[in-house]
């Protein structure tokens, strides 16, 4: 990426530095005035300092310039969707997209389908009754007027785990929609979400067949594609850096573990939570991450039982800056200080003002800010508690942030 007032040369020469700061613990290079405004900027009443871990490198020399716990394995909120947008764009690709597919089980006489069709996903996040339609507008081009067998919704290409593990009951559909690999509208029918959205899908997919003029003479149900089914239609989701954008921007949970559960089942052939977590895991130590005192739970960082460290994500920003495949997709999907995403109403004056671009994470229990200082600086910051008092947190971590970008 190349950004301004910098040459992509000084960019991954500095980014080479940090990976080096990162790895060996550089002592600090800047004067004590920084370190003490940053040290001053985390200090506040009410949020554990001993639950706190902080880092921040300097770009252009690569040398830490604040570190305090930086290998304390803390609770890292919407921080851990960083892991799944970068091995979601090196593994899949920015253009990549999720299909949903119609196969026809049967044989085709004239306009007649004699037969089941099977609308089966793969676990597209913005599937809407809209794709649905033109499915079934795809089908009565290609000729078909009626369909003699059933509707099957087909969600295999997951497992049937509607949550991820250590959450808690109630975020279920209220954090998250009901995991599946066939998901239409975010599961919600009729002002509710629904608890089996392949059937709802299926159902939903046999009435928008009715409405193009297409019969249908058996009802809709979930179940498994039957064996020598072929594909017949599909429609695609938005591209794989369109959607690692709208989950970072606002943290969108059900964006972050369906991205997790496609990336298992794509490249470990098993679409599960645990799946997806082992892929990232790998992907983060092939971009030298250090996995000490990580774990990986889940993608939305909901997980009671994630941990992260300030180094492990400091070090991720910097390998997401290296990698000209992952580094303009990954920047710009963060949301930029008092300007958009779920940073808009945060350090909305000041020199961090449309010169931050960070992942915000807030649970009841953690709460967390990484990602860049303009150019010139690479920061994480990790705040734990039982609960976290998160508005102060967040004050403190805005503070940081303002002191980082008054250096620029």
């Amino acid at each position: 990426m190349r950004m301004p007032g910098v040459s992509g040369k000084l960019v991954l020469a500095g980014a080479a530095a940090l990976a080096v700061a990162l790895a060996t613990g550089s002592p600090p290079a800047s004067g004590q005035t920084l370190r003490q405004e940053l040290k001053d900027a985390l200090s506040i009443r009410g949020v554990s300092r001993a639950h706190t871990g902080a880092l921040a490198f300097s770009v252009q020399s690569g040398r830490v310039v604040y570190g305090l716990h930086r290998d304390r394995s803390l609770r890292p909120a919407s921080n851990e969707k960083l892991g799944v947008a970068l091995t979601a764009l090196d593994r899949l690709g920015p253009d990549h997209r999720i299909p949903t597919t119609v196969l026809g089980a049967g044989s085709r006489s004239g306009a007649r389908w004699r037969g089941t069709l099977v609308l089966r996903g793969f676990g597209d996040p913005t599937l809407t009754r809209a794709d649905l339609r033109r499915l079934a507008s795809k089908l009565r081009t290609a000729g078909i007027r009626r369909v003699t067998g059933r509707i099957i919704g087909d969600e295999t290409y997951f497992d049937k785990r509607r949550t991820a593990p250590g959450w808690k009951p109630s975020y279920y559909k209220i954090q998250s929609p009901p995991l599946s690999a066939l998901v239409v509208d975010r599961a919600r029918s009729k002002g509710r979400t629904v608890d089996n959205p392949a059937l709802w899908a299926a159902r939903a997919f046999r009435k928008a067949l009715v409405t193009a003029g297409i019969r249908v003479g058996g009802k809709a149900v979930r179940g498994t594609a039957p064996p020598g089914s072929r594909r017949l239609v599909a429609v695609r989701s938005r591209t794989i850096k369109a959607l690692v954008k709208r989950m970072n921007k606002v943290s969108d949970n059900f964006y972050a573990e369906m991205l997790l559960k496609h990336l298992g089942a794509r490249l470990l052939g098993t679409g599960t939570t645990w799946a997806g977590c082992l892929v990232i895991r790998r992907v983060l130590a092939t971009h030298g991450v250090p996995l000490a005192g990580v774990r990986i739970v889940d993608g939305s960082g909901l997980s009671l039982d994630n941990r992260a460290t300030a180094r492990s994500l400091g070090r991720l920003l910097v390998s997401a800056w290296r990698d000209p495949a992952v580094r303009v997709p990954f920047f710009s999907s963060l949301p930029i200080a008092g300007v958009d995403g779920t940073l808009e109403e945060r350090m909305r004056t000041g020199p961090a003002r449309g010169r931050v671009r960070a992942k915000t994470g807030t649970t009841s229990r953690a709460s967390a800010l990484s990602g860049y200082v303009g150019v010139r600086f690479v920061f994480a910051i990790l705040q734990n508690g039982n609960p976290v008092n998160w508005t102060k947190a967040r004050r403190a971590q805005d503070r940081f942030a303002q002191e980082l970008a008054r250096r620029l």
